[in-house]
């Protein structure tokens, strides 16, 4: 997406990803949100589900994975089967989060952050754990590119290997070696640190080093997804393009946007949807669409009809909607005529594409919406915190302070027998 854009979503994370998922993480275990939750509901009740469409069954290996991007920490997760009751029981088999790009020690998946993930993944075997990882550190702030020029070239010498290797071997140990890796995405931007404009040789050096440190370690069975933004941005992304041998899948983040766009128009425009798909037909990879959704063109039903319509016929290896405003549907009471094409062409949905249906009529009231939770704000004054209900006896409250608690949700609860997932 185009720098001003882009939402807060890691400006979020970035801030509070070591104190909430590293200090929270260790202090409960691993995996201690899926297992105790907060003090309070975090969410809403689940709408009724709606009625399941009948499909022709076919292999699970032939099924279309699909899922949205929830929440980057543990609520992701829990909100994983919760949408899949508001879609009358969809089998929602991706699971998509993000690593945080402020420092070092995050991109490496600190202790704790990635094992609820990992749990997830292994419940099944037909799912798929989405990844995406920054290149480089301070990926949002806004670093000058005549900098990322050098970052890039100390990383294409190997400077920044440790730090993936230790990534690596951390994904090994949570028995997650089959993640996909979104590395460095949307890299013709200029939104991110880890962009390809200021060096494009350099960049396409760095990547293919990063991969073969992560494709070093034992055990590993890691797909890599490039995935630039759609159309042209600062560069053209097949500029980018590392080559075949490092690259798996080939992705495109694609939302609803500029402002008067059609549908047509996003396919057909210069590095559009159209040239990304006869891209990785050419090289003989399979596509995905990590990220897109609605965006400047509003409550947009045409937009979602057309855009799954599209997904269906290109089989993608996977697709997450970025489910939070302005983008989502579920978690977003903005665009209740988009989710209602949502819902209903993904209803009950467990094995191949359903046709897609017409959109609401505009003139037509509209059903009451999902309620989201209240966005935050960083120049906000800390919350005075709610009273918390009676915690469960098997658990006690943890004391993070305001400011973890107001990004929680609510005050954690510590099960009072621990166990780790190797215990």
């Amino acid at each position: 997406m185009a720098p001003q854009q882009r939402c807060g979503r890691f400006r979020r994370s970035a801030v509070v990803a070591a104190a909430v998922a590293t200090a929270a993480a260790l202090a409960a275990g691993p995996g201690f949100a899926a297992a105790t939750g907060s003090a309070r509901d975090a969410d809403p009740p689940a709408p009724t589900p709606a009625a399941a469409s009948a499909e022709p069954t076919e292999s699970p290996a032939a099924r279309p994975a699909f899922g949205a991007y929830l929440d980057y920490g543990p609520r992701g997760v829990a909100r994983i089967a919760r949408l899949s009751a508001w879609l009358g029981g969809a089998d929602l088999r991706v699971g998509h989060t993000y690593l945080p790009g402020d420092r070092w020690h995050n991109i490496e998946g600190p202790p704790g952050f990635l094992d609820v993930w990992a749990d997830w993944r292994a419940e099944r075997e037909d799912r798929m754990l989405v990844l995406n990882v920054p290149m480089l550190e301070r990926n949002e702030e806004g670093v000058p590119d005549d900098e990322v020029r050098e970052l890039l070239r100390q990383g294409a010498a190997g400077r920044f290997d440790h730090h993936f290797k230790a990534l690596a071997e951390r994904l090994v140990s949570l028995e997650a070696p089959d993640t996909v890796i979104v590395l460095g995405w949307e890299m013709n931007g200029v939104t991110y640190t880890h962009r390809c404009g200021p060096d494009p040789e350099a960049w396409k050096t760095y990547w293919n080093r990063i991969v073969t440190t992560m494709r070093s370690v034992p055990g590993q069975k890691f797909r890599f997804d490039f995935t630039p933004s759609r159309g042209l941005d600062a560069v053209p992304w097949t500029e980018c393009y590392p080559g075949d041998d490092t690259v798996d899948v080939i992705g495109m983040d694609s939302y609803d946007q500029p402002a008067g766009l059609s549908f047509d128009e996003q396919v057909t425009e210069p590095y559009g949807l159209q040239a990304h798909v006869d891209f990785a037909r050419a090289h003989g990879k399979p596509v995905s669409y990590p990220e897109w959704g609605l965006f400047r063109n509003g409550d947009n039903p045409e937009y979602m009809r057309r855009m799954l319509a599209w997904m269906d016929e290109q089989r993608p290896l996977y697709n997450t909607l970025t489910d939070y405003c302005p983008h989502g549907v579920w978690q977003c009471g903005e665009n209740p005529r988009a989710s209602d094409v949502y819902r209903t062409v993904l209803s009950g949905r467990t094995d191949g594409p359903t046709t897609p249906v017409e959109p609401a009529d505009p003139t037509a009231p509209a059903g009451p919406a999902t309620p989201a939770e209240p966005p935050s704000s960083m120049e906000s004054t800390p919350p005075v915190a709610p009273p918390a209900p009676r915690p469960p006896s098997t658990c006690s409250p943890l004391d993070l302070g305001l400011w973890v608690e107001h990004w929680l949700g609510g005050r954690l609860c510590v099960p009072v027998e621990r166990r780790s997932r190797t215990g």
